[in-house]
C-alpha cells in the first residue's frame, strides 16, 4: 500500500491537530485517545475544550503570538484537560503557525501526552500550573514576569506556594519534582 499524506497523519504515533482561527479542522486517533474524545466532539469546536479554564486557553493563545520565532514555530509543556474525565494532565505541545504574522489563522500542532512520566497536583490554580510550566522551562522569575506581564515578585509568591505544595526545598528541588512526580 503507498503511504501518502493522509495516511502519515492517521498512523503518526503523536496526537495531531489542524487549527484555523483555534477551531479544530482535524485530527488523527492519537489525539482523539490523549484527550479520550470522539471525533464529533471535536471537529469544528474551539480549542478551549482542551484547556482547563478558558483564562488558561486566552493566556497561551496570547504567549503563543508573542514567543513564535521567525519559522512560525513555537513549543512548551502545558496543562491540558481531558474531555471524557475532566482530568488535568501535562502534555508536551508543538507546532507552527502557518502565517507567522497572523498566528491563530491556520496552524498545525503535535501533542505528546507526558502523564506517564509527570503527575500533576490537583489542587494548582491556573496560575501555579503556568508558572510550573515556564519553571520546567528554565525561565527565571524575571523572564516569567516579563512572558507573564506579572512583576517577578508576583512570580516568587506562586514559586513559593508551589515549593509548599511539592515539598521542595529550593527552585531546582522544585523542578524536579515537577517532572517526576
Amino acid at each position: 500500500m503507498p503511504l501518502d499524506y493522509r495516511t502519515a497523519f492517521e498512523l503518526a504515533p503523536i496526537g495531531l491537530l489542524l487549527s484555523a482561527q483555534r477551531l479544530i479542522q482535524d485530527c488523527n486517533q492519537q489525539l482523539l485517545d490523549i484527550f479520550q474524545a470522539p471525533r464529533s466532539a471535536l471537529i469544528g469546536k474551539s480549542l478551549e475544550l482542551l484547556y482547563p479554564s478558558v483564562v488558561e486557553f486566552e493566556r497561551t493563545g496570547e504567549r503563543i503570538v508573542a514567543s513564535l520565532d521567525a519559522q512560525g514555530c513555537y513549543a512548551d509543556d502545558r496543562v491540558m484537560r481531558r474531555l471524557s474525565t475532566g482530568q488535568l494532565f501535562w502534555c508536551h505541545v508543538s507546532g507552527r503557525a502557518l502565517k507567522p504574522d497572523d498566528p491563530h489563522a491556520e496552524g498545525i500542532w503535535s501533542f505528546a501526552d507526558l502523564s506517564a512520566h509527570r503527575q500533576l497536583k490537583a489542587e494548582l490554580t491556573p496560575r501555579e500550573r503556568e508558572i510550573a510550566a515556564l519553571l520546567i522551562e528554565g525561565l527565571t522569575s524575571k523572564l516569567i514576569g516579563r512572558r507573564l506581564a506579572i512583576s517577578p515578585r508576583t512570580v516568587d509568591v506562586y514559586r513559593a506556594r508551589l515549593m509548599k505544595k511539592y515539598g521542595a526545598a529550593s527552585t531546582p528541588d522544585l523542578v524536579h519534582k515537577l517532572l517526576v512526580i
